[in-house]
């Protein structure tokens, strides 16, 4: 019986799409081991440590991507009913995929992925109070 369900998982490109992802693996980015146990879901897709993936569907589950790059967290957004999702991006083909955030992910990397682009903006932070006035605001911060 084990034959033909590890038959099925490595043929069957929807497999994943229907079946729990129970394997244990070794994170390619920082070599943490990582088991499924703990994520809150039945489909781990990303290390919970260093939070990077690997190019590996085109849709959830399909196995149908050829590509196989290191998916490296970018951004982090909000869904409508309130949960977190992260935004990864393969460094080989530059794809964008878009993945819930598991329970033991690290809430360090979390926040420092949403906060990056506070901590730099895309203008001289020193020149806030003229640039808000230049948009017809007081500008003043006092």
């Amino acid at each position: 019986m084990m034959d033909r369900e590890n038959k099925r998982k490595k043929y069957d490109k929807s497999y994943y799409k229907t079946h729990a992802c129970d394997e244990v693996f070794t994170c390619r980015v920082c070599d943490r081991m990582v088991v499924p146990q703990g994520a809150g879901t039945d489909h781990r897709n990303h290390c919970p440590n260093c939070l990077c993936s690997l190019h590996v569907d085109i849709e959830p589950g399909d196995r149908a991507a050829d590509c196989g790059g290191i998916m490296d967290p970018i951004a982090v957004w909000v869904r409508r009913d309130g949960e977190w999702a992260i935004i990864h991006r393969c460094r080989r083909c530059g794809s964008l995929s878009s993945n819930r955030v598991a329970a033991d992910d690290n809430p360090m990397k979390l926040m420092s992925i949403a906060m990056k682009p506070l901590c730099g903006p895309p203008f001289p932070i020193e020149r806030i109070e003229e640039l808000t006035a230049l948009m017809g605001g007081e500008g003043s911060l006092r």
